[in-house]
Order: C-alpha cells, then structure tokens, then sequence
C-alpha cells in the first residue's frame, strides 16, 4: 500500500518525523524524488545534524542547492543559529528600540543582551525561514525532514513559543506607550512596534499552515520496535493537540525474506511488533518498506526506495 495524496494541487507542506534511526530523511528524500518527477520541489532540514548532505552524496548547506541528476528539485538545509544570526541583523535597529524603550538596561547591558539566544528561536526562526520559503511561492511542494521526535515536537510548537515573546515584548511596549501618552498625549508606532506586529502575523501564518488539513500533512516515520511504535503514538496524539493532519505512516526496515534462519527469525519477532502498529493506528494508514540489503545513500538507492513508497 503506498503513500497516497501527496499530489494534491492544495497539499504545499509534507513534513516526515520520528524517533531517531527510524530512516526519517531517507523517506523524505525519496519522497521528495517522486514528487519532483510532476511538481517543482524544495525539501528542508531542520535536523541540526543535516543528513541529507550525507544521504544524496552531495554537500547542501544553508543555501538553495538544486539536487545533482535530478529535475525539479533543490535542496536547502536550515541552520537555526544562522537564520536567528541572519534575523538579529535584519532587525537590529528594531530590537535595540525595544530593549532601550522597555527596560531600564544601559547600552552596555543591551549590547550583552543582543549577543544573547532568545530561548526557543532556534525553532521558531527555523520554521520562520521555511514561512519565508513557502512564502515566496518558487516550489510547489515543500517536503521537511525534521530532526528526531522531541525537536520536531519544538519545532511544531514555535507558533506557540514566538507567540509568548511576543505577548511579553509587547507588554513592556504597552507601558512605554502609557508613559509616552501620559506626558506628551499622543503617540506614534515606531519600528519596534512594526517588528513585533509583523512577528505576530508570522506566528499566525505558522499555526493556520500547520492546522490547514488541505495545504500541511504529517508522515511518521516508525520500525517495528516496541518504543519506536510507543514513541509513534505519543507523537500522533501531540500532533492532535496542535491540529495538525496525518492520515499515514511509513513503517520501515521490515523483513520480508524467510530464506535462512535469522531472516525467519527477525520476521517472526517484527510480526508482534507490525500487529501492534496495526491495533494502535487503526485510524492511519501504514505503509510498509522492507528492510533494504545495503545503506539506501545517493540518488540510486533512493529512487528505489521512492518505487516502494509510492507503489511504481
């Protein structure tokens, strides 16, 4: 049974999760591959690790890089200290006006905060970058390998987090505008102001994406392990909380083949593994991949695993 509706002209984001070693950024690439045969494709990592580079045999980075051999699709890897780096550039103006009109700090002290992380914006600028991506409207599909299941969860929950900072930020603004009214009786938005309106309809680009059913869907990716599968259904039931739609999942690595006795063995000991998935996601449709002889790594391997994944 192969992964279904992924064509659909309205579906834009596909992104694939899971526990780590469950073969997530092999299934999104070999996604991305049969989505590229009919539709202009970008796929994104926000796995720190960045294995895709490794996975397609070929150094992408922190930049558009279209995929060797391939028609229609290009590659990018998102750093998220670079992007918050990148965002702290764009906006410096913008936040020292924050700081300075909110806060009773010196300039020596705002300059220490600058240099700072904002706990939680490495997801959030990673997903702000992708926004940004999608935004610009170059791809019409854009498929996201996530790092293992508790940064994904991080990830998906940025709306969340940017949306906190901001409610903070903006109640520091709002007692700088009461002064400012109290003494002079009128006042007029700067560029702070501007920022964090422009943050907030960010935050509110984010959360209608991820619970649109139509343009968003989620792929776990599992193996027929007990705390894989576990670790699975914790996910989903996450994913619920945040209204995001997935009606499918890939269950990897299964062993097919009977012909000596390890083989048989490992098969046996999957099958309780494989009904369990079967009780527990009785609403979601599993797709199976059997395990593969060699390490699926470059384009090849890949194609091969895009044939089974979409039945060709």
């Amino acid at each position: 049974m192969p992964l279904t509706g992924l064509e659909q002209k309205d579906l834009k984001m596909i992104i694939f999760g899971g526990k780590g070693g469950v073969g997530k950024t092999s299934c999104s690439l070999a996604c991305a591959l049969g989505l590229a045969e009919k539709h202009k494709t970008l796929v994104i990592s926000t796995d720190p690790a960045h294995s895709i580079s490794d996975s397609l045999c070929q150094e992408i980075g922190f930049r558009l890089q279209p995929v060797h051999n391939v028609k229609n699709l290009t590659a990018i890897e998102i750093s998220a200290d670079k992007a918050f780096k990148r965002f702290k550039k764009e906006h410096e103006s913008e936040l020292i006006k924050l700081f300075d009109t909110s806060t009773n700090l010196d300039d020596e002290d705002i300059q220490q905060m600058m240099s700072l992380s904002i706990p939680g914006i490495d997801e959030v600028m990673s997903f702000k970058t992708i926004i940004d991506l999608i935004e610009e409207n170059n791809y019409e599909k854009y498929v996201v390998d996530t790092a293992p299941t508790g940064h994904a969860l991080r990830l998906l929950s940025s709306p969340v987090l940017l949306d906190e900072w901001i409610k903070m930020a903006a109640k520091m603004r709002w007692k700088y505008r009461y002064m400012i009214e109290s003494f002079s009786g009128d006042y007029k938005e700067d560029e702070a102001d501007v920022m964090l309106l422009n943050l907030k309809k960010t935050v509110k680009r984010i959360a209608a994406l991820l619970s649109n059913r139509d343009k968003c869907e989620f792929i776990p990716v599992c193996i027929p392990e007990d705390m894989a599968i576990m670790e699975t259904s914790r996910l989903l039931h996450e994913l619920q909380q945040y209204h995001i739609s997935s009606h499918q999942m890939i269950l990897n690595n299964v062993m097919e083949s009977d012909e000596s006795g390890f083989c048989r063995q490992r098969k046996a000991a999957q099958l309780k593994y494989i009904n369990k998935a079967s009780d527990i996601f009785k609403n979601i449709k599993i797709v199976i991949v059997p395990v593969f002889p060699e390490e699926i790594k470059g384009v090849a391997a890949l194609l091969k695993l895009k044939d089974i994944i979409f039945g060709r």
